[in-house]
C-alpha cells in the first residue's frame, strides 16, 4: 500500500512509541477539533498496547449521575482499535462498569467485538462488570441505552474505518426509513450474536492486527 508522506511520518512517530500501526487507514473526512491534544493530521486506526487505553474513571464533579452517559473525553481511544472516538460522534459508543470506569468506542462495531472478547481487550474487566452501555443515535448524536436501539446491519454508509458498520437508531422505526434510504436490515441488540460480530470484524479489521 502506497502511503502518503503524512502518514510515513504518524507510522515513524508512533513506531518510536512501540505502538503498532496497522494497514495506515486515514479518514480525513471524519476531521474534528481537539483543543488539548496534539494529534496526527488525519486519523489512523492503531493496536494500542493494553495499557494505553485504560478506562477512564468517574468523576463525580462532573453532575453526572455514575451510570450516566458521559461527554467523550478528547484524549479517550477506543480500546479495541486505537481510534479516538471524540472525532465520530454520530456514530461512538461506550461502556460504564460497575466501578465507575467507562471505555469509549468509535463505533458500535467495536463495543460489539468488545463485549465478544472483553477479556482480550480489558483483562481488568468482563462482561459481568458492565453496569451500562450507550450508543449514539446516527441521525441526532444523542445517546441511547444500547439494549433499546435499533442497528442496521449492512447499509451503504460507511463507519469510521470505512468498513461495514452498525449505525444505530433511538427506534425501529428510524431504522427502518435509514434502511430504506441505504440499504442493510434492521436488528435489535439481543439479535445481535457472535457469527454478526465476527463477520463485522472481519469486515473492517481484515488487513489489522486485532
Amino acid at each position: 500500500m502506497k502511503i502518503r508522506r503524512p502518514a510515513r511520518l504518524a507510522l515513524l512517530a508512533t513506531g518510536a512509541l512501540g505502538i503498532a500501526v496497522a494497514g495506515g487507514m486515514w479518514l480525513p473526512d471524519a476531521r474534528r477539533p481537539v483543543d488539548d491534544l496534539q494529534l496526527p493530521a488525519e486519523d489512523i486506526c492503531i493496536v494500542p498496547p493494553s495499557a494505553a487505553s485504560p478506562a477512564h474513571a468517574w468523576d463525580p464533579a462532573a453532575g453526572l449521575a455514575r451510570y450516566e452517559a458521559r461527554p467523550i473525553p478528547a484524549n479517550a481511544r477506543c480500546p479495541v482499535c486505537g481510534m479516538y472516538p471524540a472525532r465520530f460522534p454520530k456514530w461512538a459508543a461506550q461502556i460504564i462498569f460497575s466501578d465507575r470506569t467507562a471505555h469509549f468506542f468509535d463505533s458500535p462495531v467495536d463495543l460489539f467485538m468488545f463485549l465478544d472478547q472483553t477479556a482480550r481487550f480489558d483483562p481488568a474487566h468482563t462482561v459481568a462488570d458492565v453496569a451500562a452501555m450507550y450508543v449514539a443515535d446516527y441521525r441526532s448524536g444523542a445517546w441511547l441505552d444500547a439494549h433499546s436501539a435499533a442497528f442496521v446491519l449492512g447499509a451503504a454508509v460507511r463507519g469510521p474505518m470505512r468498513g461495514a458498520d452498525l449505525p444505530a437508531f433511538a427506534d425501529e422505526a428510524s431504522a427502518r426509513i435509514f434502511a430504506g434510504e441505504h440499504g442493510g436490515r434492521v436488528l435489535l441488540f439481543d439479535g445481535i450474536d457472535h457469527r454478526t460480530v465476527a463477520s463485522l470484524r472481519d469486515a473492517n479489521h481484515a488487513n489489522h492486527a486485532h
